[in-house]
């Protein structure tokens, strides 16, 4: 799966939890540390590490949360 496609799911999720005010990065991480194969968690993992070109700043942190 290529990297414009992580970008746009992970956007959408983080867009679903934005709601959830400060607990939205957490519960984004938690969605696709559930759900996400991990070669699609690695792969976004690599595309935030290497600045993360398109992420939105909840889904970004979200990424670092998994990686960390």
């Amino acid at each position: 799966m290529d990297a414009d496609k992580l970008v746009s799911m992970a956007n959408q999720i983080a867009d679903f939890f934005r709601v959830q005010g400060a607990g939205a990065e957490a519960a984004v991480a938690d969605h696709i540390a559930k759900n996400w194969d991990p070669r699609m968690r690695a792969a976004i993992r690599a595309h935030a590490a290497a600045g993360g070109e398109g992420l939105e700043s909840v889904a970004k942190a979200a990424i670092e949360r998994l990686a960390g």
